[in-house]
């Protein structure tokens, strides 16, 4: 075992772990922080994107180890201290962007990772970026829908598919 310290959401952290433990187990059993989902194991999914250092990451293909001395930021530290959501969280809320909600913390986390990268991205840009998320309930329409509206752009024009 070897001690791993690191900030998440804005809190130092800290925690014994073996070399191959993923981030993303260390932040569900070690930390208690669920919201980062795990879908697939291969990264495949998308269910596990935290930010690391700003960037998103699938949190199944980065160790806990490799993260030490990083900034993580994880869908609970989306939202202000006082539980107001974020424009992005609550397009997604607004527009119906989920159902049952499982690739919801790994699409929100990228959708805002788009957003700080591209302001105001069109619709094939948000649909080329979130590539790496699968949804299987949405066909994620309002998905879509959800990330321009919180770049706050007119979603009438957003095509059905």
């Amino acid at each position: 075992m070897t001690e791993v310290a690191m900030s998440v959401n804005g809190k130092p952290v800290s925690g014994d772990v073996e070399g191959r433990t993923l981030l993303s187990e260390f932040l569900r059993q070690g930390l208690r922080l669920t919201g980062t989902h795990v879908g697939c194991d291969t990264s495949q999914c998308g269910a596990c994107v935290v930010h690391m250092d700003g960037e998103p990451v699938k949190a199944c293909t980065v160790l806990a180890l490799d993260a030490a001395g990083a900034e993580i930021v994880t869908i609970e530290g989306v939202a202000a201290p006082d539980g107001t959501l974020s424009a992005v969280q609550q397009a997604f809320q607004d527009h119906h962007g989920l159902q049952c909600g499982f690739c919801t913390p790994g699409m929100v986390m990228s959708a805002t990772a788009l957003l700080k990268e591209n302001p105001r991205p069109n619709e094939a840009e948000i649909r080329e970026y979130l590539e790496g998320n699968i949804c299987r309930c949405t066909g994620y329409h309002n998905i879509v829908k959800a990330v321009m509206a919180a770049s706050g752009q007119d979603v009438s024009a957003v095509a059905a598919e």
